[in-house]
């Protein structure tokens, strides 16, 4: 039996998910948790214990930390650990840091459960697998000039939002959610938000 940990803070996503894996005769699905925070203590109090690690599967985008920071924590105490991240926010610049930060299971959530069954079952056993179409976008769109936080806020204002607006779906503060937008402005050259949020989509990073 493979070991799974998953991390979501959707719990009918994740309970869903729980309970579709746990139907894979060779998967356990050990313990499901709302944040990144919890399951890198959960993690590691595994480790501690001498228990099998088995296949971390988090999802991407999650308040405080992200899928990719809680990732580079497992991979910091289990340098081996099989890391599947999950995402509905494919971005190709997404998909580069987690390669970079040893991540070797990408794909979206729209991916069927017996597909990430498979996928959790490679990754265990030593394997990488990389949605097709998220690697293509990667390759085509080159390497982003925006951090991860600057093109999740404009990825935020594509839509013409308010930064208070930004700033909540962003889980950031105000401040923090104006110094993010001045940056990625500055970087693409842009005249406003809106105009930074448009050249950045164009360019295959958000």
């Amino acid at each position: 039996m493979i070991p799974v940990l998953l991390a979501d803070d959707e719990t009918l996503i994740r309970t869903a998910l729980a309970t579709m894996l746990d139907l894979e005769e060779q998967i356990e699905v050990v313990a499901h948790v709302d944040s990144g925070e919890e399951l890198v203590a959960l993690w590691r109090r595994r480790v501690d214990d001498g228990e099998p690690t088995g296949v971390a599967v988090i999802d991407l985008q999650m308040g405080g930390m992200d899928g990719i920071d809680t990732a580079v924590e497992i991979l910091a105490s289990t340098p081996d650990a099989g890391v599947v991240i999950v995402t509905s926010h494919g971005r190709p610049g997404y998909l580069k840091r987690a390669l970079t930060a040893g991540v070797r299971g990408f794909l979206p959530k729209t991916t069927p459960a017996t597909t990430l069954a498979e996928v959790i079952t490679k990754v265990h056993g030593g394997g990488r697998y990389i949605d097709p179409e998220l690697a293509t976008e990667a390759i085509s769109a080159g390497d982003s000039v925006l951090t991860a936080r600057e093109a999740d806020v404009l990825e935020y204002a594509i839509d013409g939002a308010s930064v208070d607006e930004i700033a909540k779906r962003a889980h950031l503060s105000a401040g923090t959610t104006r110094n993010y937008l001045s940056s990625a402005m500055a970087k693409l050259n842009a005249s406003n938000r809106y105009e930074a949020a448009l050249k950045a989509r164009e360019l295959g990073w958000i």
